[in-house]
């Protein structure tokens, strides 16, 4: 029986300031983001699961604001995103592949991840 060798998270300090200046986007407040990290499962995008006491890899994150990131925790992850209309999957890759250039993270902020 093989058991799943735990990656090591992989730190990215700069994308994780880059995030913070973004908007939560989940209600739009631009005065406490914070970068929240996503720690749901989705084979599709390439997320495996995160175990207890385990933190994802940044580049699984996304600006929500102190409020809405309590609230990310506190509730089934995949249904706060489902009901906020948000593919935080998609909309995680795309703001690290946009890292660093605000103008980018706007335009998809704007998809909400659909695309």
């Amino acid at each position: 029986m093989r058991t799943r060798q735990r990656l090591p998270r992989q730190r990215d300090e700069q994308h994780l300031d880059f995030i913070r200046s973004l908007i939560c986007i989940s209600c739009g407040d631009n005065t406490s983001t914070e970068a929240a990290h996503l720690r749901s499962a989705n084979r599709l995008w390439g997320k495996d699961y995160t175990g207890k006491q385990e933190k994802p890899s940044d580049m699984w994150s996304l600006p929500l604001c102190n409020r809405c990131h309590r609230e990310q925790h506190s509730c089934n992850e995949v249904q706060f995103w489902q009901e906020r209309g948000i593919n935080p999957w998609s909309l995680a890759l795309r703001l690290y592949a946009a890292s660093g250039n605000h103008e980018l993270a706007q335009e998809v902020i704007a998809t909400r991840g659909i695309q």
